[in-house]
């Protein structure tokens, strides 16, 4: 569990009640169920050791409860064998802690017996980071990765750096040693660990290095987070821990946080601090931004699209690419001058998918446009820009084939949309042309790409595709991302409700293409059987207009 820490002060008053309590044997656990005992069975406490000759209880020795500090020092049995003696002392740290340990014997001796602590400057802390598991698995075989990264430690946070350097005479080692590697690779993120231990040893055996257990692990960054493993007892019950060996104890431990609450005049001294630091983090942001917020002109409505040209699949051919462009009405809609409204996508080749075979582009593009709606009480419906996509493939010989057309509706709602154009290809009859597709390339084309919906500058009533025939091919999958500004987003009432009613007709346009479409298709479907029910006999047709059978 990660926990906020909100000053120094706080950190240091910091305080932990760690209880630990040993259960009894594994054997006797696992004979005797948690329900309660009957009168035919013995109780535990007839296995319980009796007070020795000299008087002291055992049992004492089974149940331990101590508050800890932040970064308190609680030395082990092992350590006091350890540092008694002053042969085994190296460092100035050893030195200190024989002193301290020293001290405790004169005053009677050390107040916890397998409770103890592991504090950041403890030795143990730097082997722990070099020996971190990933998983819980006995047999672990650690990956290339975790041995690179045994060898990364974390800067401790009373380390500081000096005011001036000197140029050192050699910036670079070009031949690194393990242990010059092991020294300087070092996270930046200042960093400060506690372990809380226990001595699970037999009585009477402590100070064995085997018999040492982690209750817990405290670390705090220069954040202030402090992260407690495993977290706080609370009302979730004790932890358990069962060692190994010939004789396997249970013991179970809680940890509880009961740290002193910050005193009144701290915490207002802490308000105002986070105070001017929200503050003056808020003036950092509002400068990154700036004054110059560019808003769009009354009444107008600016679209920001920020698309992808995700992929193709389903055609005929390898290395395909796409051309596609957007085009904007001519009424009401404009765009910048600089803005490119077409863009072609690298060559890319096909991957098997199933039944299919995919071709994963992930092609970025961007376009913004404006649309100005000056006469607000028209009910005329407004069009919507209309995205034109052309497939072709290339192959070794620079034989290039369209593969199909498509075109779709830009979404009328802000948003991610993920669209899928079904493309076609117009044909002709004969296996020559399919012939010469297959050996030298080339096939129908369409002089203008528009006309695979109703081209823009088209002002007629009726548009005949008739002897126009077409193959279905395969389908594009656009991602586009719309962002829609305007002042009336944040304007009165009265205006949004204008606005609104201008993009409902837009959104209603959208709409209105794809259901065109539907009728369009069985409008020529109709048309069809028309023609085929005028070209057969009379004497087969019914007055109704159905076949005779």
């Amino acid at each position: 569990m990660a926990v906020p820490v909100s000053s120094f002060a706080q950190r240091t008053r910091s305080r932990f009640r760690v209880h630990l309590q040993r259960i009894t044997s594994s054997n006797f656990l696992h004979y005797q169920p948690a329900a309660e005992l009957r009168k035919d069975l013995i109780d535990l406490a007839t296995f319980r050791p009796q007070p020795t000759a000299s008087g002291h209880r055992p049992e004492e020795d089974e149940e331990e409860e101590i508050v800890i500090g932040w970064q308190e020092k609680l030395f082990s049995q092992f350590e006091v064998d350890l540092y008694q003696n002053e042969t085994a002392c190296q460092s100035p740290l050893d030195y200190q802690y024989r002193q301290e340990i020293l001290k405790l014997e004169n005053s009677g001796g050390k107040k916890n017996r397998r409770i103890f602590t592991y504090t950041d400057s403890d030795r143990y802390t730097n082997l722990e980071e070099h020996c971190q598991r990933m998983t819980t698995a006995a047999s672990e075989v650690p990956s290339f990765l975790v041995e690179r990264m045994a060898n990364v430690r974390r800067r401790r946070q009373d380390r500081r750096g000096m005011e001036g350097g000197i140029l050192k005479s050699r910036i670079v080692t070009w031949e690194p040693s393990e242990e010059f590697v092991r020294n300087n690779h070092v996270i930046n993120t200042p960093l400060q660990t506690m372990h809380i231990m226990a001595d699970l040893g037999p009585y009477k055996k402590l100070g064995y290095k085997k018999y040492e257990h982690v209750l817990c692990t405290l670390k705090v960054d220069s954040n202030g987070v402090i992260t407690v493993k495993p977290d706080f007892t609370g009302l979730k019950g004790p932890y358990r821990i069962e060692t190994e060996g010939e004789k396997q104890e249970l013991w179970k431990y809680t940890i509880d946080n009961v740290s002193p609450h910050a005193q009144p005049e701290e915490e207002e001294r802490e308000r105002r601090v986070f105070k001017d630091l929200y503050g003056r983090h808020k003036e950092y942001l509002s400068s990154l931004v700036g004054t110059d917020f560019e808003m769009t002109v009354p009444g107008a409505l600016r679209l920001f699209v920020n698309g992808e040209v995700v992929s193709a699949q389903g055609y005929e051919y390898d290395n395909l690419y796409v051309h596609f462009f957007v085009e904007l009405p001519t009424a009401h809609w404009s765009s910048p001058a600089f803005q490119q409204l077409s863009g072609v996508t690298q060559t890319c080749t096909t991957k098997s998918l199933g039944m299919d075979k995919v071709a994963h582009f992930s092609y970025p593009f961007t376009f913004e446009a404006f649309f100005l709606h000056e006469d607000e009480s028209s009910d005329a419906l407004p069009e919507w820009p209309v995205l034109y996509c052309e497939v072709l493939s290339l192959d070794f010989w620079q034989r290039y084939r369209v593969e199909g057309y498509g075109a779709v509706v830009l979404p009328a709602t802000p948003g991610s949309h993920t669209l899928t154009v079904s493309t076609w290809r117009p044909v002709e009859l004969g296996t020559v042309a399919e012939l010469r597709r297959f050996f030298i390339g080339g096939s129908l084309e369409l002089e203008d790409l528009s006309y695979v919906r109703i081209p823009g500058s088209f002002k007629g009533e009726r548009l005949s595709r008739f002897g126009l025939r077409t193959e279905t091919t395969g389908t594009v999958t656009f991602r586009l991302h719309c962002l829609q500004q305007s002042r009336a987003f944040m304007e009165s009432s009265s205006l949004r409700k204008r606005m609104r009613s201008v993009l409902d007709r837009l959104e209603g346009f959208s709409q209105q293409s794809s259901i065109h479409n539907v009728l369009e298709a069985f409008r020529r479907a109709r048309r069809r059987m028309q023609e085929a029910r005028e070209s057969l006999p009379q004497d087969l047709v019914s007055p109704s207009g159905t076949l005779v059978s």
